[in-house]
């Protein structure tokens, strides 16, 4: 199943609707990180609302467009994570170290949004007389 990514600004959404085969996994994977390339876009949301299950291979490829995203230059957040997904994950000992969670796609959108300023505040030149 195809899982469609939208564009929000500097910023990716993708939004899986339903349970996802490895292989449709893999494919998100690689989708993702091309369209990070080409939009040269500045942060990533993998919404995840809609599963009722993770396996270790949709936790671990959730890690793995994290950690590529950022050497591409963006963040990425994964949002919505049901209770009892976060509990069989813990139970399983799955983990997402590394990466952002948070509740739902504003906030989101609200991680993105203060990462894109602390990264602006991080690059701007220092001037004479400033503190830090």
């Amino acid at each position: 199943m195809e899982v469609p990514i939208l564009r929000q600004g500097q910023y990716l959404i993708a939004s899986i609707q339903s349970a996802l085969t490895d292989a449709d996994l893999s494919h998100l994977r690689e989708a993702l990180i091309a369209q990070v390339g080409r939009s040269r876009c500045r942060g990533v949301i993998v919404d995840v609302t809609a599963l009722d299950v993770m396996d270790s291979f949709a936790v671990r490829t959730l890690r793995d467009i994290a950690h590529m995203a950022r050497l591409r230059g963006a963040e990425t957040v994964i949002v919505g994570i049901q209770p009892d997904v976060a509990f069989a994950m813990v139970q399983l000992g799955l983990t997402l170290k590394g990466v952002a969670t948070v509740l739902d796609l504003e906030e989101g959108l609200a991680f993105l949004n203060r990462r894109d300023e602390e990264r602006l505040l991080e690059t701007r030149p220092k001037r004479f007389g400033d503190r830090g």
